[in-house]
């Protein structure tokens, strides 16, 4: 079992250590291992270009717009859905998470005839709400999924307590979802931030840092950079990603202990 789990990891891991070793070597051609040399030269040469620069920024202004949306309506939906019952409630909660469950082909091709049909150009404002889509699933999961572990008689205490409904969700509810509704939004940035299946259908003209880095793989002269922009990649997602495990670490400790 030690040996199928260690296995596991290194087929899950090792091709992401070859990228960031392959970030530092001198050689600018091939993937020769071991490299013949480790250099910091290539880092220099990837910051000092704009273009980089400028797919950098547009892709963390997207990601964090789309988390603002999907953290708006994602838990607007959980608040919504958690304790409701009424006819057609498992239909539409099928419809909330299906465009996490699609292909992103399929997601980018939907999207894409929405666009045509509403006249709206390829622009920023449309890889935003591309985003938002799948983004809005990401924070309603996390959401619902803490609602429906807190005791349904802590609502009807409080409002036995004389609280109503907005003391009752400010007092209680919003303190016992929050860390679930930051790791949502974490998990959303980091979704959103290396999202390209769905920003090509969306973009346009603009290039995000994912677009930039599909069109330089095919530049071999300039590999060693498209490295540097992967451990980029792989910084900016890695923070978010422990901080949803960091908010979401307590309760699963808590529930043990229970």
């Amino acid at each position: 079992m030690r040996i199928g789990a260690f296995g596991g990891l290194v087929f899950m891991h090792v091709p992401v250590f070859i990228i960031i070793l392959y970030a530092f070597t001198t050689e600018d051609r091939t993937y020769q291992f071991p490299p013949p040399g480790l250099t910091l030269h290539w880092f220099g040469k990837a910051f000092a270009r704009a273009d980089i620069w400028s797919s950098l920024s547009l892709s963390l202004a997207v990601a964090a717009c789309a988390t603002a949306i999907a953290m708006v309506l994602g838990t607007l939906a959980a608040f919504a859905l958690a304790r409701a019952r009424f006819p057609g409630k498992d239909s539409l909660t099928v419809l909330l998470v299906l465009p996490i469950a699609l292909p992103g082909i399929v997601t980018g091709i939907a999207l894409l005839a929405a666009m045509k049909l509403a006249n709206l150009d390829a622009s920023f404002v449309t890889i935003v709400m591309g985003h938002a889509t799948f983004c809005t699933v990401i924070v309603y999961n996390n959401v619902i999924a803490r609602l429906r572990r807190l005791p349904a008689n802590w609502v009807e205490a409080s409002m036995d307590l004389g609280a109503h409904g907005l003391q009752t969700l400010r007092y209680v509810l919003l303190p016992q979802v929050a860390t679930a509704f930051l790791a949502g939004g974490m998990l959303a940035f980091a979704l959103s931030f290396d999202e390209i299946i769905v920003t090509i259908f969306t973009a346009g003209k603009e290039r995000t840092l994912p677009i930039w880095f599909f069109n330089e793989l095919f530049r071999p002269r300039d590999r060693p950079i498209t490295n540097v922009v992967a451990v980029i990649v792989i910084a900016v997602t890695l923070i978010p990603i422990l901080l949803a495990y960091y908010f979401t670490r307590p309760d699963d400790e808590h529930e043990t202990a229970r």
